[in-house]
């Protein structure tokens, strides 16, 4: 009995001692020893031990430090930020007033932004770049706060590495699905490959937890009274809170971006926030407008028009000490490129006011409301740098007459926009010194309350110029090219290319002298030459001279019979316009030959002159039809039949040059483009085609007769125009002698006689011209040339 009460004191005193050695090696694992101290180490070791160990805990404490001081450190980067902020204004301003102080500099926006405006293209960017940064920085920190400062274990590693070793002080149960590990203090010692001592592992059900948990400590024989605390906590991360809502963030933030790339490219720099606000360009009176009514040639009558606007606001006091009443407004209305908007940039110029530049386009967007507002908004900056001039081009895109163009909706912006136009022109006093001045190309499809006396209360025409006026045009855009010796006086060079460019507005005349310039430059000459010019007057006219369609031997002799047609048609037709130039070089598009006339300035139609006309266009096809057969004609005359056909359809329906249709007018082409339907009856249709018709056959018959009576003439100009290409006027008089007509000889024949390109008795004709810049060019009026179509 004894040896076996001895045996079990024992074994249970050896357990207790192998317990003793296991807790001893448990707490030397939680709570790591500090490495034993040599009696016989020499003091120097000591004292270098020491050092270390000092370092080591001072290390220890600033780690410690910098994890507690983690949000005082994000704040303090703030802190840094804004104060960084500051100091680049504070250095800006310095910047500003330093280039201020200094005499005779002037200091220059930055280049992102306009004046003030902006605030600094470079330090805005910077500043953006930086806030930018320090939101990633932050939403970063939110996101690794949790997982740099704890390690994820599993629930084998908890049970075996704290849990049997009694390590842990408190369990909590966060969002019920993590549980958090509170280590007691002593616990100082961390697994191998964490980075602090937090630690957590993920549960599947509370439930389960609970029931592994007691069954663990049950194991351990751990009493109910000493068993581990478990808290219920729910937490929420404001990282994935921002995630939740970081979809709405960036779709907002694009928008800002977005609207605020647009409004900065717009000019009003305030993108979708301030899209009411109207994009009219200031122009400075001091520096930006330099345009003077010197400048502007050509349109004299309306510039002694427009002269009052300009004495009114000079001289305000002079007409309303007499009680006059300025008009308010002026429309600038004619064909594109004759100089509108030069004359409101010149009226600006010479009354040195500043003056408000905008398309009517730029009033109308898809927002409801924003056209009314960008007028709004015109006309209050107009009222704060009065004396002020307006100028809306093609003002017909807000302008047109209400009730017409198609609106199907129930708000009509355009509409609106007009609307508030209309009260704002009679809303302002006169005292506010305002001038709206507006251009358009269709004055006759403007509403008419935007037309009446106290709104636009002149109307000034501005036509194509006269000859008078292209010699004026040619005068001012002769002035910087560098012209030789050769040429006569500029008043002689002027007058001769007004006489060679009938119907030519001024931006054909500025076209003109630059292409005259680019065919020097291209040419290697040192000058503008005579030559220089034809050859820029015919690239306008009939296009670009195409060297690589290279006719064959038959269609080179069927436009060269055609163009002979024409030519011989307009010599021995009494009403016809002078022939200048025939050619047979392909030119433009589709043009493989043409005849240049220069038509006079003409304002008025007699029946003879239009049916000379008519007959002289046909001349080309009724010339194939005689040398070459019925049969045989070519698609060369498709654009001759077009002209005439509108001719022959505008003499019968418009003009009331028919005897059956009678003195009738059915609006023009223009307004039955505009109609859908048509102002006749079907009766009066098929009358209508059928004298439209009827006049053709009888043009036709004419000229049939004509040019047989001259085939041997044609046959001589055919085969000269065979062999050199280009024949002009004075081959023309040699081959068929002067036109019959010299008791009818208007001041076009006259001036050609003096100033003819050559002398008598000279038979060659000019160099083909060669130019290798493509370009479309205009179709001077009333008719310049007749071209020959390519062959289908």
């Amino acid at each position: 009995m004894l040896p076996r009460t001895i045996r079990a004191s024992r074994i249970a005193s050896r357990s207790l001692h192998l317990q003793a050695r296991r807790l001893a090696w448990h707490r030397s694992f939680a709570t790591p020893a500090e490495p034993p101290r040599r009696d016989e180490s020499k003091p120097d070791d000591k004292g270098k031990q020491k050092e270390k160990d000092d370092g080591v805990s001072e290390d220890r404490k600033q780690e410690r430090q910098s994890k507690d001081d983690a949000p005082i450190t994000l704040e303090g980067f703030f802190q840094r930020y804004h104060q960084q902020v500051k100091n680049m204004h504070e250095e800006a301003m310095k910047r500003g007033d330093e280039d201020s102080k200094r005499p005779g500099q002037r200091s220059n926006p930055p280049p992102g932004g306009s004046g003030g405006g902006g605030g600094g293209g470079g330090n805005n960017m910077t500043n953006q770049l930086l806030l930018l940064s320090t939101l990633i920085g932050v939403l970063w920190g939110l996101s690794g706060t949790s997982g740099s400062m704890s390690r994820e274990i599993t629930w084998q590693e908890f049970r075996t590495a704290f849990l049997d070793k009694g390590l842990v002080d408190k369990l909590t149960v966060v969002n019920r699905n993590r549980v958090r590990i509170k280590l007691h203090s002593n616990a100082t010692g961390v697994m191998p490959g964490a980075v602090s001592g937090e630690y957590y592992f993920s549960i599947g059900s509370v439930e389960a937890f609970e029931r592994k948990l007691d069954e663990a400590q049950l194991e351990l024989g751990i009493p109910s009274h000493e068993r581990i605390p478990v808290a219920y906590k729910d937490e929420i991360s404001t990282f994935n809170t921002l995630l939740h809502f970081a979809p709405t963030l960036l779709l907002v933030g694009m928008i800002f971006w977005m609207s605020r790339r647009a409004g900065g490219s717009g000019g009003s720099g305030g993108g979708i926030f301030s899209m009411g606000r109207s994009r009219a360009k200031l122009f400075n009176k001091e520096t930006d407008i330099k345009v003077k009514f010197g400048d502007v040639a050509g349109m004299d009558e309306a510039k002694e028009e427009i002269m009052e606007f300009v004495q009114f606001l000079k001289e305000p006091a002079r007409y309303e000490k007499l009680g006059a009443k300025i008009p308010r407004g002026a429309i600038l209305s004619g064909p594109p490129g004759t100089g509108k908007t030069l004359l409101a940039k010149a009226t600006a110029g010479e009354a040195n006011v500043p003056f408000l530049s905008v398309s009517g386009s730029e009033f109308v967007e898809m927002f409801v409301g924003v056209g009314p507002s960008r007028v709004r908004d015109l006309f209050a900056s107009a009222k704060k740098n009065a004396p002020c001039i307006i100028f809306v081009d093609e003002i017909d895109a807000i302008g047109k007459q209400r009730g017409k163009g198609g609106s199907f909706g129930g708000n009509d912006e355009r509409e609106s926009t007009l609307n508030q136009l209309l009260v704002e022109m009679d809303g302002f006093g006169t005292q506010e010194h305002v001038v709206v001045l507006a251009g358009t190309n269709r004055p006759d499809v403007l509403d008419p309350a935007l037309m009446r006396p106290g709104r636009f209360d002149r109307h000034i025409a501005i036509d194509r110029p006269d000859v008078s006026g292209r010699q004026g045009i040619f005068k001012v855009h002769l002035g910087p090219l560098r012209l030789s010796a050769n040429l006569p006086k500029l008043e002689d060079i002027a007058q001769k290319l007004a006489v060679l460019t009938p119907g030519f507005s001024g931006a054909d005349i500025a076209n003109v002298c630059n292409e005259a310039a680019l065919h020097a430059a291209r040419k290697m000459h040192e000058f503008v030459e005579e030559n220089d010019f034809e050859s820029a007057i015919e690239r306008v006219i009939a296009g670009l001279e195409r060297k690589s369609r290279v006719l064959s031997k038959e269609e080179k002799k069927t436009v060269a019979y055609h163009e002979a047609g024409h030519a011989v048609c307009g010599w021995f037709l009494e009403h016809a316009d002078p022939l200048l130039k025939v050619s047979i070089i392909p030119r433009g598009v589709g043009a493989l030959g043409y005849a240049q006339y220069l038509p006079p300035d003409r304002y008025l139609l007699s029946t003879p002159q239009m049916m000379d006309r008519i007959c002289m266009t046909l001349g080309g096809r009724v010339s194939e039809e005689i040398f070459f057969g019925v049969e045989n004609v070519t698609t060369g005359a498709q654009d001759d039949l077009q002209k005439i056909t509108r001719l022959a359809f505008e003499a019968c329906a418009n003009y009331g040059m028919n005897e059956v249709i009678g003195p009738v007018s059915y609006g023009g082409s223009e307004s039955r483009k505009e109609s859908w339907q048509k102002p006749f009856s079907e009766k009066t249709g098929e009358m209508l085609d059928g004298e439209v018709r009827k006049m053709i056959t009888n043009a036709y018959d004419r000229t049939r007769d004509l040019l047989t009576k001259h085939k041997e003439d044609v046959e001589k100009v055919a085969k000269l125009l065979l062999e050199k290409e280009i024949i002009t006027r004075e081959d023309m008089i040699d081959l068929l002698g002067k036109r019959p007509f010299a008791n009818r000889a208007d001041d076009m024949d006259k001036w050609l006689d003096e100033h003819g390109t050559k002398k008598r008795g000279e038979t060659s004709a000019p160099p083909p011209m060669e130019t290798d810049t493509p370009g479309p060019g205009p179709t001077p009026m009333p008719t310049i040339f007749s071209s020959l179509k390519d062959r289908q």
